[in-house]
């Protein structure tokens, strides 16, 4: 089971929230898989521009619900609304079984996107999926706080997202 820590000397404040495989409660077996010790950590907006340089390898999962439509998205992310989620969570492990990293936001990273991550990291536990996904992680300060900092951001309306970025008055000469 996960459980939520702390790291040495944080506040309890959300953005320092880490969920981690909680060891102690099962002792591994033969049937344990490698891939049932994943933890859940945050990763700066900074850091994931990083980790895109290499594409093939991440997947960016998006569990906000409406406001993805009129408030636009990071470019090249899945959108897997937080409302249907777990209905949908099957496809999605289908759609990323060969990334590597999975990183998961909604508008704050504060409820949804943990929850989601969370969900989806028990899912593999309990299917024992056999994928490729190391890191699950969720985007600290969500979609909000990388829209504020500068970050590109893709108004499309595709399904699914083509990765077009755009700024507000390039959408606005369109409409």
């Amino acid at each position: 089971m996960w459980e939520v820590r702390s790291p040495k000397g944080a506040s309890h404040s959300h953005s320092w929230l880490c969920f981690h495989r909680n060891k102690k409660k099962k002792k591994k077996t033969k049937e344990s898989s490698p891939d049932m010790a994943r933890s859940i950590s945050y990763i700066t907006g900074s850091q994931l521009l990083s980790l895109r340089r290499r594409p093939n390898n991440i997947a960016i999962i998006d569990v906000r619900d409406d406001e993805r439509s009129y408030d636009g998205h990071i470019a090249g992310s899945l959108h897997y609304p937080n409302d249907s989620f777990y209905d949908k969570i099957s496809n999605l492990a289908q759609e990323v079984k060969a990334k590597d990293t999975l990183v998961f936001h909604c508008a704050l990273s504060q409820v949804r996107g943990p929850s989601c991550a969370r969900k989806f990291a028990n899912y593999l536990e309990e299917m024992k999926e056999d994928t490729g996904i190391k890191d699950i992680l969720v985007l600290e300060r969500g979609f909000n706080g990388w829209e504020s900092s500068g970050r590109p951001v893709c108004r499309c309306n595709s399904i699914p997202c083509k990765g077009e970025i755009q700024t507000e008055t390039e959408t606005e000469k369109k409409a």
